[in-house]
């Protein structure tokens, strides 16, 4: 694999609002790992080939879907929203889904979700930003972050017993604490972008786009315009 290629990525902020404040979930990458050692990050990753091929219960809704296309292939955004779905699932446990059967026997990935008996499902996924690494990373990603309400889940909040052991130390922090912690840049940019939303289960009014190419770098919005400074 060419590990200088920009790779598609998903990933996913979940949000959980108590009575007095609202707390997201992170984990902590390991020490050794060749993309962002050490960093609280959220959930997410690749999007991996059998991504195209899963079965949601229900799509990602407009205008979350519509935007998903603009500088990209149409046919990716369900793989995206599956692959939000499968990384959550993988790095935390937790079930986004539907109850309901498979039509076919679920691949490797999606095994013990399946006999949970729950089915993927996007509906609750609202797209709120994407990004492009800048040149020069060890790896790098065209990322699209999509929030969720944690109420959307199917599963224990507090139970991570499922989750792989990729992320490490996965908590729910106040987003009144988090920038305490040893954040990515990018995710540092995200968090005060969902901040300024403030609600998860309704899509934002724009979603910015932090596009690094070999030629330039922009901030930009979906449709296209610079944001204002």
């Amino acid at each position: 694999m060419d590990k200088t290629a920009i790779r598609n990525a998903a990933t996913i902020i979940v949000l959980r609002r108590d009575a007095d404040q609202t707390r997201v979930l992170m984990g902590q990458r390991g020490a050794q790992a060749a993309f962002m050692p050490n960093k609280f990050v959220f959930p997410g990753g690749a999007v991996d080939a059998q991504d195209h091929h899963i079965n949601l219960a229900h799509p990602i809704a407009d205008p979350c879907a519509t935007r998903l296309t603009f500088e990209s292939d149409p046919a990716l955004a369900r793989a995206l929203t599956v692959a939000a779905i499968r990384e959550l699932w993988e790095e935390t446990g937790l079930i986004l889904g539907a109850q309901g059967a498979w039509s076919d026997a679920p691949q490797a990935d999606w095994v013990d979700f399946a006999q949970r008996g729950y089915v993927p499902d996007a509906r609750a996924l609202k797209f709120v930003f994407r990004a492009i690494t800048p040149p020069g990373r060890p790896r790098r990603f065209d990322a699209r972050f999509f929030m969720i309400d944690a109420a959307d889940l199917a599963s224990d909040l507090d139970d991570f017993s499922q989750a792989s052991d990729e992320l490490s130390h996965l908590t729910w922090i106040p987003l009144s604490e988090v920038r305490n912690f040893d954040l990515p840049f990018i995710t540092e940019v995200v968090l005060a972008e969902v901040a300024r939303h403030g609600d998860p289960s309704q899509p934002p009014a724009t979603v910015p786009f932090y596009k690094n190419d070999d030629e330039e770098n922009l901030f930009l919005q979906l449709h296209g315009r610079p944001m204002p400074d």
